[in-house]
């Protein structure tokens, strides 16, 4: 299976819902509390200048009404994530990951 399915099924399995959506077009309306995610960065590693090896970074946002998020707190678990950031628009709280995954 493609390691971005593999995440996609382990991000709903945190949020216990299908609520998980990958870089979704504006036009769609998110249900939530949700998890959005979109590709954020690609890191080759090279040699002979040819590229041996990628690590994919992906941007995790959840976004929920409670700013104290249980959400939040199961991603954050997550190995290898990294807290980035938090914000609050339209009245819903986004905390933001990233992840090499």
């Amino acid at each position: 299976m493609d390691r971005r399915l593999k995440l996609h099924e382990l991000l709903c399995e945190v949020l216990g819902s299908r609520n998980v959506y990958f870089q979704p077009p504006a036009s769609l309306v998110m249900q939530y509390p949700c998890i959005r995610y979109n590709l954020y960065d690609i890191d080759n590693v090279a040699a002979d200048n040819l590229v041996y090896l990628q690590h994919t970074a992906y941007q995790i946002t959840v976004i929920d009404r409670d700013p104290d998020s249980e959400i939040s707190k199961r991603v954050s678990t997550i190995p290898g994530i990294r807290f980035n950031r938090s914000y609050q628009a339209d009245n819903l709280n986004h905390t933001i990951y990233i992840l090499y995954y």
